[in-house]
């Protein structure tokens, strides 16, 4: 029941997809009847599998921290073969605005040469920057170096001395929530039920993240403080 149930929800191809991911992932902590019930129930593969292929690494998962998603994996795959095409004498400086799983800077330093990146990722969520962490001590970045830092950019004052984080950056990325409220509401429960709504929902519009970044990109916040002292509330 279980099977036919999954296979109308998903449609045949995409289940015999991830029913030849379940079947390699099992194991005694993770048996294959639990695993098609928690899908059934519309938790995410990459849940259930507990982390997901991104470029060359095999990045950790667990909800609520958000999926990284195919067109995030092509376009850090992009970047990094521009920079790797410019010639620098000294290690780039990178920022990642929101970084969840540390997907993008950890797949950067994977395919850059080492020494050649220092990356710092903030998150407001304490999970991701704990997630974060746990991926950087997996993914080993061949000699490049990456940290997690919870911090809010929207925050005005940020970035705090304290944090260690130090512009100017040569880099800034960022897979910012871009949801509007009238978008967020037709999503799927398979989204809604397991995904941070801190990580999707990007104020009534879906651009209140892409304000901040431009801010802090060209030096306004303090002439914005009213209005990024809105979107902290």
């Amino acid at each position: 029941m279980t099977l036919s149930t999954l296979v109308s929800q998903l449609g045949k191809r995409q289940f015999a997809l991830e029913y030849q991911w379940m079947k390699r992932a099992v194991s005694p902590i993770l048996p294959l009847r639990e695993m098609l019930e928690r899908r059934v129930a519309g938790e995410p593969l990459q849940y259930i599998l507990g982390e997901q292929p991104f470029g060359p690494l095999s990045i950790k998962l667990r909800s609520p921290v958000l999926i990284p998603r195919p067109e995030t994996e092509d376009w850090a795959i992009r970047l990094a073969e521009r920079l790797a095409s410019r010639p620098h004498t000294r290690p780039l400086s990178m920022l990642d605005l929101g970084t969840g799983t540390g997907c993008i800077p950890l797949l950067i330093c994977s395919l850059l040469p080492p020494g050649s990146v220092q990356a710092t990722g903030i998150d407001i969520s304490e999970e991701a920057v704990k997630l974060a962490t746990e991926n950087a001590a997996l993914c080993s970045p061949s000699g490049n170096t990456f940290r997690a830092v919870r911090a809010s950019f929207l925050d005005p004052l940020f970035p705090h001395p304290n944090l260690g984080v130090h512009p100017p950056f040569d880099i800034v990325t960022s897979n910012p929530p871009y949801i509007s409220w009238h978008e967020y509401t037709q999503l799927s429960r398979s989204v809604t039920d397991y995904e941070d709504p801190r990580a999707l929902f990007g104020g009534p519009d879906g651009l209140d993240f892409y304000h901040a970044i431009a801010a802090l990109a060209t030096g306004k916040r303090s002439k914005s403080r009213k209005y990024f002292d809105r979107l902290l509330k």
